[in-house]
Formats: structure tokens, C-alpha cells, sequence
């Protein structure tokens, strides 16, 4: 039996899949890089983990589709392209490219699919107003959102 850390409940709980199924499919959506600057190994230590938790339901004989997020928006890298004087994407193809080469050299499986920050900003301000509306999220001091 596979038991997972559960960070709401914080608890050790056994791994079921959302739809009860003992080999159906699997969802499994993990960080990924922020591409401001080059990884280095406390990054790919998250990586390598997440690739043996894939590696081991795949072995179990689950079907894993496994979204790992792109963050190539934030204020490191809008604040770093600017003091190049580059555009935002191509400051963060840089680092992105390198993230990629560098799994491939760990032997880390790519994920399923990789979304990038910028191509969901639409839909990331609706789910912070809803978190908004429902409480769950508040605007602090300096301007920013918080969970």
C-alpha cells in the first residue's frame, strides 16, 4: 500500500485514486521550474522525487498524466529580463532549454504536458477571484494575493 503525506490533513493517508479505480488513471500535477535562472540540485531534487512517485504508480500499473507547470512570469524574471534588456520570453527560453537538457541527462521522464505561466494568465486571475469571494485568499499589505 502506497501512504502519502497529506499536507490539509497532515496525516499519512493511503493513495486511491480520485475515481476508485485500483489501475485507472492518474492525475498527477507537480511544480516545475521557474526559469529565471539556471536549476541546481535542490531543484532537481524535487524533480527526481517526482519522477520515482511517477515511475512507481506507472510500476503499480496506473496510467499517469503528469502536468508539470512552466513558471516563466513572476518578479524575478520580469525584473532580470528587463535589467538585460531582453523580451521575457527570451530570457526564460534560456533557462527553460537548459531545465530540459538537464533532465534528460538525470534520466528524468519528461511529464505529459508543460503550461506555461504566461499561456494561463486569464485563468489564474478567475480562480484567485473566486478564492477572493470565497475567503480563502486575501490581499495583504504590499499588494499581493495570499492563500
Amino acid at each position: 500500500m502506497l501512504q502519502l503525506f497529506n499536507s490539509l490533513s497532515r496525516a499519512l493517508e493511503e493513495f486511491k485514486p480520485l475515481n476508485g479505480n485500483s489501475a485507472g488513471p492518474v492525475g498527477l500535477y507537480t511544480c516545475g521550474p521557474t526559469v529565471y535562472n539556471y536549476p541546481h540540485i535542490g531543484n532537481y531534487r524535487t524533480y527526481i522525487f517526482e519522477d520515482l512517485l511517477r515511475r512507481y504508480l506507472e510500476y503499480r500499473g496506473y496510467n499517469v498524466k503528469h502536468v508539470m507547470n512552466i513558471t516563466d512570469v513572476d518578479d524575478k524574471t520580469i525584473r532580470d529580463s528587463q535589467k538585460e534588456g531582453i523580451s521575457l520570453k527570451e530570457f526564460t527560453q534560456r533557462y527553460e532549454k537548459a531545465f530540459f537538457e538537464d533532465i534528460v541527462i538525470l534520466n528524468i521522464r519528461k511529464a505529459s504536458v508543460y503550461p506555461r505561466a504566461t499561456e494561463h494568465i486569464n485563468e489564474m486571475v478567475s480562480i484567485i477571484k473566486k478564492l477572493m469571494e470565497k475567503g480563502y485568499a486575501y490581499r495583504g499589505e504590499d499588494n499581493s494575493i495570499y492563500l
